[in-house]
């Protein structure tokens, strides 16, 4: 039996943001049997680790190992990818860096099941383009970005595109590529507790691709809760989990919300740098493991999860969704 028709049903929170600065707002909501788990693992060079079984990882939610599934077709699974660029505010200063964007998604866009919709932003959201297997449109529409206003609605860009990947079919590996600032500036419907509600229940991996010189970020993000073994054995702090996840958001909402997801957080201060970053995102999409678990009536809320290697003498580096979002239908 797949391990996608399980027998209990989990309820999960469905959210309501106001309506965007879009052409309309999608609905967003959901129920799934299974939590969704997309993993990366990489040595200590930063290669990927091919070839490891469901056996080979550990799950825990809020503390509590959980018995884990690994989809072996994941990597042939189509791919409905939005890409959210900020173009207003500082974004201005990193065009030239970005210039070779198109043919840097090539690989990406070209694949013949891959579905991609294009978001521009600054204090307002821009559906430049709804989802098309044109890959020559995206790559057109990519070569008009120009300069915005002095706004950055990351928090309402994300939720918008969020909401627009729930709407895409089961089946397909749903993926926001996020280009901008790290910080919020001029979001106007989507709050942080939204947000974080959206990215725990929403099977979205968030690739964040930001802009900010500050190191000090990419120290934190590296730092972050759902890659820090010091936790691994204590007693969940339900409403914790929450704050700590609103905290982090506060403070650098593009690296927070690629750690929630399970997807990836890569600062780029150079045209070289953006290249090599991209380069590794189109080689990561199709290349995650995807793990699964059935929580058995989990509590409402943020639940925090933890993966690593079953075998402690193992060094590779696991990446992976940090939390979802579970509650009744009436809550």
């Amino acid at each position: 039996m797949s391990l996608f028709k399980a027998s209990l049903p989990i309820a999960l929170f469905i959210v309501v943001c106001g309506a965007a600065a879009a052409p309309q707002e999608p609905h967003f909501n959901a129920q799934s049997n299974v939590v969704l788990v997309p993993t990366l693992v990489r040595d200590a060079n930063g290669n990927l680790v091919y070839g490891l079984q469901a056996t080979d990882f550990v799950i825990e939610d809020d503390g509590v190992e959980q018995k884990s599934y690994l989809d072996e077709a994941a990597q042939a699974e189509p791919v409905s990818l939005i890409i959210a660029v900020q173009c207003g505010r500082r974004a201005r200063r990193e065009f030239d860096r970005m210039r070779g964007l198109p043919s840097m998604l090539e690989p990406v866009l070209s694949q013949p099941d891959t579905e991609t919709a294009l978001v521009f932003f600054d204090s307002k959201l821009n559906l430049v383009r709804d989802f098309t297997n044109k890959s020559d449109l995206i790559e057109a529409d990519l070569k008009t970005l120009e300069s915005g206003d002095s706004g950055a609605a990351i928090l309402d860009a994300v939720a918008y595109s969020v909401k627009l990947l729930n709407q895409q079919p089961e089946g397909r590996q749903r993926v926001l590529l996020l280009i901008s600032e790290n910080r919020d500036h001029g979001s106007h419907f989507a709050k942080l507790d939204d947000v974080v509600k959206l990215i725990g229940v929403a099977n979205v991996a968030v690739y964040a691709l930001p802009f900010s010189p500050s190191l000090s970020q990419v120290l934190d993000t590296e730092r972050g809760s759902n890659r820090d073994e010091t936790f691994w054995g204590a007693r969940p702090d339900l409403q914790g989990a929450f704050l700590m996840a609103l905290a982090a958001m506060k403070k650098n909402v593009a690296g927070a919300i690629a750690s929630m997801s399970g997807g990836e957080y890569e600062l780029f201060a150079s045209r070289k740098s953006f290249e090599t970053k991209m380069n590794s995102f189109a080689n990561h999409v199709h290349n995650r493991y995807l793990l699964s678990f059935e929580p058995k009536s989990p509590h409402p809320g943020l639940h925090q999860i933890r993966v690593r290697l079953r075998d402690p003498a193992r060094s590779e580096r696991v990446l992976f969704r940090g939390n979802y979002w579970a509650g009744g239908v009436n809550e």
